[in-house]
Formats: structure tokens, sequence, C-alpha cells
């Protein structure tokens, strides 16, 4: 199999041990994937199409059920504990059950409209968001209640067209892809949101719009709009100068 290996240009001031590091493993079809997350459940991928219902699929690409919400569209979506958090892109979100029971109304994030491109859950329960109008990567209370915020336009480069963000929960290091309109890019973070690191990811598709990542293999996941297709990574993150390897996170509870 082809490979490509990549590593980041890095922006943090002291030089780290290893620098993050993509791997291109493998890459399939699939229809306009919007948001990702990997659930370690049923070792698979929930997967926001900006349609009224989100997916969960294999690690492969097969289905294996649909949700649906009280939102019109599910443009974002978290795994949270044991339950999914979907958002409308629009600063409306919903807690529903992994089989698409409402868990409650839907709520509206603290701080007027915002196009929310993605969501995660960070180790503190907050709700972290990125937007792309404006340009924000935002942190909540687990009730949508405004505690930190972030203008991607101050960033050098500058973020202007976030669309996904994934957590590894190993570092807290935030993941956040940036899309076709912007720099087709991957930024990583760390949990407070200081910059890391950047890197073009046009050698491996355009317009990213979802990132996931699965920790118990170190493996990420990036899906691409431009050719509708997910491409999947070895992925090693970026480490301070003197920290050992990263050991693997929980992985697929089904095996």
């Amino acid at each position: 199999m082809f490979v490509r290996i990549t590593a980041l240009l890095i922006f943090a001031v002291s030089a780290p041990a290893m620098a993050l590091q993509l791997r291109e493993t493998g890459r399939y079809e699939l229809n306009q994937p919007a948001s990702l997350d990997y659930d370690p459940t049923f070792c698979g991928l929930w997967i926001a199409n900006e349609g009224p219902e989100a997916i969960l699929v294999t690690l492969q690409g097969d289905e294996l059920r649909r949700i649906s919400s009280d939102l019109f569209r599910i443009k974002a979506i978290a795994i949270e504990g044991d339950h999914l958090l979907v958002g409308d892109g629009f600063g409306s979100l919903q807690r529903v059950t992994k089989e698409g029971t409402a868990l409650g109304t839907p709520f509206e994030l603290e701080g007027g409209f915002a196009d929310t491109e993605g969501i995660a859950i960070n180790a503190k329960g907050q709700i972290v968001t990125v937007e792309d109008d404006p340009e924000r990567l935002s942190w909540f209370t687990s009730e949508g209640a405004l505690t930190a915020r972030l203008d991607t336009m101050k960033l050098s480069p500058p973020l202007s067209e976030a669309q996904g963000i994934a957590i590894d929960p190993r570092t807290g290091h935030m993941l956040i892809v940036d899309d076709w309109e912007g720099s087709n890019s991957l930024y990583e973070f760390t949990a407070d949101g200081q910059l890391l690191a950047q890197q073009s990811l046009l050698e491996f598709g355009t317009d990213p719009e979802g990132i996931a990542i699965r920790p118990g293999s170190n493996q990420l996941f990036v899906a691409f709009d431009g050719g509708a297709k997910i491409v999947t990574f070895d992925y090693t993150p970026t480490l301070p100068e003197g920290s050992p390897p990263l050991p693997p996170g929980a992985d697929c509870m089904i095996f």
C-alpha cells in the first residue's frame, strides 16, 4: 500500500520531542461527511451530514444505524458520556441516546448566533465548539453557558473556516480542520487553546469537514467533502521535550 508521511511545522516556543505526524493508512468513499466522532462502544464512527439524521458506520464505512433529533438538521455530533450531543450549526444543541431518543429539549448556546461547525467534549465536561462565522473557538458549560472564547483570526496563521474538532483524551490536545475556503489544513492546539502546529492537508484531499480520534490505536479519521471520502491515518501527537511516547487509550469495547 502506498503510504504518505508528513510532519507538522511547529509553532511552540520550546522544541518538542516529537512533532505531530500523519501516516495515511487507507480511504473510502462516504457521501457528505460533515462531522465525526469515534465511538468505542461500537468501534465505529458517528457521522453528521447536514441532513435530519446522523449515521453510525463501521470503521470501513458500513452503515450500522441511523438516528434523528428534534433539530431540523444535524450539522455537528459528539459523544458525551453514554449518549450523543448533536448541533444544527446555528447554536442549538440537543442530547439524544444512541438509539435516537431525546434526553431533553433543544437548548441554545450562550452568546447569540454562531455558525457552529464542530463540537467536542473535553476532560472537564465542557462543550467546545468551532465556528466560522464569526471565526471562534469557544468553551461552554454542559448547560451552554459561555466560559471562554478565542478569536481564531488572530492566530498565526489564522484559522478562518474551522469545521471539525476532535480532542485526544490522552493529552487534551484539540485537532481542528480548516476547510477549502480557509487553508485546507489541520491545526493542533493545547487544551487551553495554545496553537502548537499547522499543516496543509492538500496532499490527502480537499475541503476537510470532520475529524475524529481513535486513541486506542493512534488512529485519526478526516472527512473530506471534496471527493466525499474518509481518510484514515496513523497519528502521533505533538509532545513536550523529554516526554515519553503516549500509551494507547481505551479502544473498541466490542472486542
